[in-house]
C-alpha cells in the first residue's frame, strides 16, 4: 500500500514497531521491495521515496544531506512516529546518520548498510566532480544504467541491474544532480561519536563506491556497534544475496 502525504510518497506495510528504510542515490522505496514484502511479517515497514526521486519525482531535490533527513524527519513526525529501527543504504546511510546525530531517542536500532561517514568518497569508482560532468552530458537514465552497473560484482548481467534501472529512471534530473553537490559537501565524521544507538554495518567485500576504510572509520568510531561483512557482493548486496541479507537484519532486529 503506498500513501501520499502533503511531505513525501511512501510505502507503509505491516504492524508492530515501525522498520524506516532510506533508500540512496538514484534509488526510490520500491529498491526495498523484497526488505518490505519480508519483514512486515514483524513491523510496520515504512520507505520514503525521496525528494526527486521515485513517486516523488515531481519535488524539488535537495542539495545537502541535512535537508534530506530534515524531510524523512518531518514524514515521521507527521505519521506520529514516537520510536523506530531505521536503515539506510548508500547515500541513504548519510541522510540516516544525520537523523541518528538529531533524533537518537526515537531510534532503537540503527543499520548503515553500503555507506561511510564522508560524502566525498576516496577511491570512488569516479570523482563525483566526474559523476556530474556525465550527468549533465549524457541524462539521468543513462546516468543510472552506468552507475547501478558498479553495484553488482557481475556488472550490466546481474538480474538486479535492469531492477534498479526500472525503480530509479523517473529520478528528476534537478534532483540527481542537487544530491551529488549534497553527498560531495558532506562529512559525518565530527557526529560518529553522538550516534550512540545499536548500530549495524553492513558491507559487501567488492563495493566499489565505499571502499574498506570508509566502513573501518565507522566500525572505530561509533560507540555501540557490529559488522557484518558479505562475500562476494558489491554495493547493491540486498539485490545480490538477499537470502543473508534478510538473515543479517532479522538476527539484529528481532534480537533481545
Amino acid at each position: 500500500m503506498t500513501e501520499i502525504t502533503d511531505l513525501l510518497p511512501h510505502i507503509r506495510v505491516g504492524k508492530g514497531l515501525p522498520l524506516v528504510l532510506v533508500h540512496g542515490y538514484l534509488g526510490s522505496a520500491k529498491q526495498w521491495q523484497q526488505q518490505i514484502d519480508y519483514f512486515s511479517q514483524h513491523f510496520d515497514v515504512i520507505a520514503p521515496h525521496l525528494p526527486g526521486f521515485g513517486e516523488a519525482s515531481a519535488l524539488q531535490g535537495h542539495d545537502s544531506i541535512d535537508a534530506m533527513a530534515d524531510s524523512v524527519l518531518s514524514l515521521l513526525d507527521a505519521l506520529e512516529i514516537t520510536q523506530y529501527h531505521l536503515i539506510g543504504h548508500s547515500m541513504g546511510g548519510m541522510i540516516v546518520q544525520n537523523m541518528a546525530s538529531k533524533d537518537s531517542s526515537r531510534i532503537d536500532k540503527l543499520i548503515l548498510y553500503g555507506t561511510g561517514p564522508l560524502g566525498l568518497m576516496p577511491n570512488r569508482f569516479e570523482p563525483i566532480s566526474r559523476s556530474k560532468e556525465r550527468l549533465e552530458a549524457e541524462g539521468v537514465e543513462q546516468t543510472l544504467d552506468r552507475i547501478a552497473a558498479t553495484w553488482f560484482v557481475d556488472g550490466k548481467s546481474s538480474a538486479g541491474h535492469q531492477f534498479l534501472l526500472e525503480v530509479g529512471k523517473s529520478a528528476n534530473h534537478q534532483a540527481a544532480l542537487a544530491a551529488l553537490e549534497a553527498m560531495a559537501t558532506w562529512d559525518g565524521r565530527d557526529k560518529l561519536a553522538n550516534i550512540t544507538n545499536q548500530t549495524l554495518i553492513i558491507w559487501g567485500d567488492s563495493d566499489k563506491s565505499y571502499r574498506w576504510p570508509q566502513v573501518e572509520k565507522l566500525w572505530q568510531d561509533l560507540p555501540n556497534i557490529g559488522l557484518a561483512v558479505i562475500p562476494s557482493a558489491s554495493h547493491a548486496a540486498s539485490l545480490e544475496k538477499p537470502k543473508l541479507f534478510q538473515q543479517l537484519l532479522e538476527d539484529f532486529l528481532l534480537e533481545h
